[in-house]
């Protein structure tokens, strides 16, 4: 399968997921809002341009957007974590061996140490900017930082549960076309 295909197939997928399963969970506290669909982005191959990146998660941020609330409450934190993406890639890999070696982050390709440092860092963004324009509406520091901390935590647990279950295989690139 090609990773167009399939990157295709993890969006729909993402959505689906965040917008008829996750978003429908009833509310285990008032700080806990289970999150998976960013996990989309941070899947994204090593070799996607920065512009197709933050492109692609605009869209992918307006399409949630649009099955579960007000337009930008998805699409600013997802443009956020793309920004912020290569980044973080560029201080936690040696560029000479992964990027050249695997076609997308995963356990196998970072390995357990910086994946956990790439997904903890970029999902701690993301919830940090979604709280922040939810918070922009509703107020109260204290309910920032424990939904930020509450969501965090939760978004973990499903990112690093979904990782067991869905075992990515890590391919090698090559420089065939």
């Amino acid at each position: 399968m090609s990773n167009f295909l399939k990157n295709i197939i993890r969006f729909i997928f993402f959505i689906l997921v965040q917008a008829f399963i996750l978003d429908k969970v009833p509310p285990l506290h008032q700080f806990i809002k289970p999150c998976l669909y960013f996990l989309f982005i941070l899947w994204l191959p090593f070799n996607i341009s920065r512009s197709a990146l933050l492109l692609v998660s605009f869209i992918f941020g307006l399409t949630l957007d649009y099955f579960t609330g007000p337009p930008g409450l998805h699409a600013a934190p997802c443009v956020i974590i793309a920004y912020i993406r290569p980044f973080l890639l560029n201080i936690l890999l040696p560029q000479e061996t992964t990027e050249l070696s695997y076609a997308e982050p995963s356990i196998k390709s970072l390995g357990w140490a910086p994946y956990s440092v790439y997904v903890v860092l970029l999902t701690f963004v993301h919830h940090l900017s979604l709280v922040f324009i939810e918070w922009m509406q509703l107020g109260g520091l204290l309910f920032f930082m424990g939904k930020v901390a509450a969501t965090t935590a939760v978004s973990l647990l499903l990112i690093f549960v979904t990782e067991m279950l869905f075992y990515r295989k890590a391919k090698y690139r090559t420089n065939k076309a």
